[in-house]
């Protein structure tokens, strides 16, 4: 039974051109050229020769790419340079015509340039003219004198010392600073056997004072230019952060201002351990500020921290000769106190070799007390005053040999034996971290050492258990000035 639908096409039961509905399409038959591009289709012919190597498709790879390069090679065309014309070289006029345009160099003994002949317009001069006047500059060495460097840079000795002793009635030469720029105008000379006249001489005797030298009909004049200086110290704040150093450097605080507030700080404080990034630093220093534009920065003044809970605030005081323990000055803090550590455990830098106590001698040969500690250091090495206080003894004394004894007050005496040379004198006061002398092997020693001896009135006591510290206090006129001194500083604006 064949049905026909509305397309014309005939419906039947799988024998027809059309099966349970659907067109039947007939494909043509693969040839074997098809067969072989549809599996070259399907090779992967440059593959990644970073990866895989040595497998079948790497080596595939390689063999492409070699084949590649190959026939690049093979095919190349090749390439030949190209001759460029030569100009012919220039003789005669136009070889002198074009070396007066050229630029020759002058270390090469250049001769470029036009160049005419005299004629008989040109006079000859029996010798070359000086210039009217000649303008030099000179530096003030360190150790130097005003004269014999106005001498160097070609002034008469006349002029020299003529300068030099008008210079020295408004200030002290010798405290004229080192690098100071002169600046010298020397006038006409009458013949060159002679030295040219100082005409003018310029330049800044002081921070706040400059000097002019000018000639006149009697001879040399001097003007003095008062500078105006304002003297406001300088006040820096800021927070700690992750170095105190670092950041008040960042701040703008120079080097050495920065190193003196530390050790200033470290006299109350471990810098290391007690000072946080929440803490508060503030400065104050001298400053001075000319009216040319020139700022000077001089010593710390105020060496303050606060650490919310305590502020440490110290204060540069000068000394009191009223006080013996305040006889040299330093850090006070605000109510007029100053506690003196000692900046190191040993006073000198070496290894304790002997302990206190009881020890066989090592030349007696038998068991001896001994009353301090051996510090091994090599020889000459600079011995320090463990603190303030007044050489007692200073000489050859017994097995000690070269042996210095301070007394620091308070009942409190330290000795330094076996010293090489020493450095200080009887009855002379030294402060804290000053030299006495200098490390040695004199008397009953066997090699080069410090012996360190501490005694508590008169009796010798174990130099690790000592803490060197000293604390003075203002008091009468003393403290008054110092007061007036905190509130001057504390009103300081910062930045101002």
């Amino acid at each position: 039974m064949f049905l026909r639908d509305e397309t014309g096409l005939e419906l039947a039961g799988g024998t027809t051109a059309r099966a349970f509905g659907r067109a039947l399409v007939e494909y043509p038959v693969p040839t074997r050229f098809d067969r072989v591009r549809d599996a070259l289709a399907q090779v992967d012919w440059v593959p990644d020769l970073g990866s895989r190597v040595g497998s079948r498709d790497w080596w595939r790879g390689l063999a492409t790419c070699t084949a590649l390069c190959a026939a690049t090679w093979a095919l190349s065309p090749g390439f030949r340079p190209l001759v460029g014309a030569v100009p012919a070289p220039l003789a005669g006029a136009e070889w002198d015509e074009s070396r007066a345009l050229a630029i020759s160099p002058l270390a090469l003994g250049a001769d470029t340039g036009r160049h005419m002949a005299a004629n008989d317009l040109v006079a000859p001069l029996a010798e070359a003219p000086e210039r009217p006047s000649v303008e030099l500059s000179a530096t003030l060495g360190e150790g130097d004198a005003l004269d014999r460097v106005l001498i160097r840079a070609g002034v008469g000795r006349n002029d020299a010392e003529a300068a030099a002793a008008l210079v020295s009635q408004a200030v002290d030469p010798a405290a004229i600073k080192a690098g100071t720029r002169i600046a010298l105008t020397l006038g006409r000379r009458a013949d060159r056997t002679t030295a040219r006249p100082l005409e003018a001489l310029d330049f800044r005797a002081r921070f706040d004072l400059g000097l002019t030298l000018t000639r006149a009909a009697t001879g040399l004049t001097m003007t003095r230019k008062p500078i105006a200086i304002d003297s406001t110290p300088l006040r820096i704040q800021g927070l700690v952060g992750s170095s105190l150093y670092r950041t008040t450097r960042a701040a703008g605080v120079p080097a050495k201002i920065v190193e003196a507030y530390i050790k200033a700080l470290a006299t109350r404080m471990s810098i290391g351990r007690d000072v946080t990034a929440a803490d508060r630093f503030d400065l104050i220093v001298e400053r001075d500020r000319a009216a040319t534009g020139e700022t000077r920065i001089g010593n710390l003044l105020f060496a303050g921290l606060d650490q919310g809970r305590k502020t440490v605030q110290l204060v540069r005081f000068a000394a009191d000769p009223s006080n013996e323990d305040a006889s040299i000055g330093g850090w006070f803090d605000v109510n007029g106190q100053t506690e003196r550590r000692a900046v190191s455990g040993l006073p000198v830098l070496g290894r304790i070799t002997s302990s206190f106590g009881w020890r066989m001698h090592p030349l007696l040969g038998f068991t001896r007390m001994h009353k301090g500690l051996d510090i091994g250091a090599p020889y000459g090495s600079p011995i320090h005053a463990m603190t303030d206080g007044i050489v007692a003894f200073a000489g050859r004394t017994g097995g000690y040999g070269n042996f210095v004894k301070l007394a620091h007050g308070g009942g409190m005496a330290s000795g330094y034996g076996h010293m090489s040379r020493i450095a200080v004198s009887s009855g002379t006061r030294v402060r804290q971290g000053q030299v006495i002398g200098y490390v040695g092997s004199t008397g009953m020693s066997t090699g080069p050492h410090l012996h360190w001896e501490v005694w508590r009135n008169g009796t010798a006591i174990n130099p690790s258990s000592v803490a060197f510290t000293s604390v003075a206090a203002l008091s009468g006129e003393k403290l008054r000035a110092f007061k007036a001194r905190v509130a001057r500083l504390l009103a300081v604006r910062v930045g101002a």
